[in-house]
């Protein structure tokens, strides 16, 4: 996976907090540890999303679009 070298401006004390977990080797560099931080709330934002969006389903409609057809899909099937 390719990399892109970027400056980012924070502030004093997260870089205290960083540092700190670099020198205690949680961490091998700030970049890592940004690195990880970024792509964990990137993941619990696309998250947030989804259950955002499973949220607005009905679930009465999503059982009527379930069932629709399955009268006549059962008209088709034999008895056991």
């Amino acid at each position: 996976m390719t990399k892109a070298k970027i400056a980012i401006t924070i502030e004093d004390n997260l870089l205290e907090s960083l540092d700190f977990l670099v020198q205690n080797r949680v961490f091998k560099n700030r970049s890592q540890a940004i690195n990880e931080a970024l792509k964990e709330k990137l993941s619990k934002i696309k998250k947030t999303r989804l259950e955002k969006e499973c949220k607005k389903l009905s679930i009465q409609e999503e059982q009527e679009w379930a069932e629709l057809g399955l009268e006549e899909d059962l008209k088709e099937w034999s008895q056991y």
